[in-house]
C-alpha cells in the first residue's frame, strides 16, 4: 500500500480529536456474521482499537448481540501509535467512517 493510504482524511481525524468513535466493516468468518473494527478515543489514554464479529440478525432493534466476539484489541497512546496499529492490522485510515455511518455491537 502507498504511503498516502496511511494518512487520516481531515474529517475523520477531526472526529477522532473531538472524541468520536470511527468504524469500518470488515469481511466476517461466515456469511451470517458481520465484522467491524472501531477506533475509540479514550480521554487521557489515547485510543482503543477493537475488532468485533457478531451475528447479523442480532443487529435488529436495540438489543446487544450475545454472540458478539471481540477478536482483537489494541491500545494506542497517541495518533502515531494508532497508525502503527492500523498498519499492523492492514486497515487504512481512509476506510473508517464516523460512528453514525456504521453499525456496532455496543
Amino acid at each position: 500500500m502507498g504511503e498516502h493510504e496511511w494518512v487520516w482524511p481531515a474529517a475523520e481525524l477531526a472526529a477522532l480529536r473531538l472524541g468520536r468513535r470511527l468504524g469500518v466493516r470488515l469481511p466476517a468468518s461466515q456469511p451470517h456474521r458481520w465484522a467491524l473494527a472501531h477506533v475509540v478515543p479514550v480521554a487521557g489514554r489515547g485510543f482503543d482499537v477493537e475488532h468485533w464479529e457478531f451475528e447479523s440478525d442480532g443487529l435488529e432493534g436495540y438489543d446487544h448481540d450475545p454472540g458478539a466476539v471481540r477478536l482483537r484489541h489494541a491500545t494506542a497512546s497517541d495518533e502515531a501509535e494508532l497508525l502503527a496499529v492500523l498498519r499492523e492490522w492492514n486497515l487504512p485510515p481512509a476506510r473508517f467512517r464516523h460512528s453514525w455511518d456504521t453499525v456496532g455491537p455496543r
